[in-house]
């Protein structure tokens, strides 16, 4: 079978031999950083089909104004638009077998805990993030390598990326989300996601420059590094590299609240298997049912709440 046997090394020998140390380690993890901000988390229950549906309302048509005495109460409408995402099961398992179970100085079942435990972490950051990279609003440097402005596109970015994310970049971001009316999502700071590399030539701009207010900091998400410009930053390493061609950035996501939908049926959780073949086949899992989708997502309008810093040449 596949999974965990004693008589192969690499798959549980391992887990027994001389000297073993006795301290329990894994392959180094990435926490959540996408799934943290997943604004809507509702419970969806059972026995209500597999689709999970959000009313998105407008404005008003037409907006208020000064009354006339003699004229009669102006009238308006607004519009209601459905968003909608497709629940799914996720899960993994690690089948293994007594006699490793019964002979590993090392706590088989401890041990097939955690590294599920990381896997389950990892995968549904990675369903979050392709709703975060589902946007239809995408940002480029102006002409590919201005220093200070940047181009907004809601067609897909037409624009080769080709210069580092720098302050004025963020400047400008952070101008177009409060121009697009965007709601911040924490007090009054929006959050930008980038890979390490990608916001190092920004930090390195930044060293001069007080990063953070302490005053008024009452939560701080896992990977946030700093802030400024009213955006705080945060950090991921759980989503590969999208190897752009110059190799000068990556891609980065700008955004407000109202973000993307978490649809739970059923939590992540461990399960164990039932044992056969008398015992001898053992296993453990984790298993998720629900999903996630991308709440605003229209090209038209400014209802957009998360902005890609994109580009049109990827390997």
């Amino acid at each position: 079978m596949s999974g965990q046997v004693w008589n192969t090394d690499t798959l549980g020998g391992f887990m027994y031999s001389d000297e073993l140390s006795d301290y329990l380690r894994t392959e180094l993890q990435p926490l959540s950083r996408f799934r943290q901000f997943c604004d809507i988390k509702e419970g969806k229950g059972y026995g209500k089909g597999d689709l999970f549906n959000w009313n998105v309302y407008s404005d008003v048509e037409t907006e208020g104004d000064k009354l006339q005495e003699t004229n009669a109460m102006p009238e308006t409408n607004f519009t209601i638009t459905q968003g909608t995402l497709t629940v799914t099961e996720f899960g993994n398992s690690v089948p293994f077998t007594k006699k490793l179970d019964d002979l590993s100085r090392h706590p088989v079942k401890e041990v097939i805990n955690k590294v599920l435990k990381n896997d389950a972490r990892k995968t549904l950051d990675r369903a979050a993030h392709e709703q975060f990279d589902a946007t239809v609003v995408t940002m480029t440097p102006t002409g590919g390598n201005s220093t200070s402005s940047v181009t907004v596109e809601t067609g897909g970015p037409t624009i080769t990326n080709n210069i580092g994310m720098g302050i004025d970049h963020v400047k400008a971001i952070a101008d177009i989300m409060k121009e697009r009316d965007i709601t911040p999502y924490f007090q009054d700071d929006y959050f930008a996601i980038a890979r390490p590399t990608t916001l190092r030539p920004f930090k390195n701009e930044l060293e001069a420059i007080h990063q953070y207010t302490e005053s008024g900091m009452q939560l701080i998400f896992n990977g946030e590094t700093g802030r400024y410009e009213g955006i705080r930053f945060v950090e991921q390493t759980n989503i590969p590299t999208e190897n752009w061609t110059n190799s000068l950035s990556d891609a980065a996501y700008f955004f407000g609240a109202d973000t993307v939908a978490e649809a739970i049926v059923e939590p992540e959780q461990i399960r164990g298997k039932i044992p056969t073949d008398y015992g001898r086949s053992r296993g453990i899992a984790w298993y998720y049912l629900g999903g996630f989708g991308i709440v605003h997502n229209t090209a038209a309008g400014t209802q957009n709440r998360i902005l890609k810093w994109a580009t049109d040449s990827v390997i």
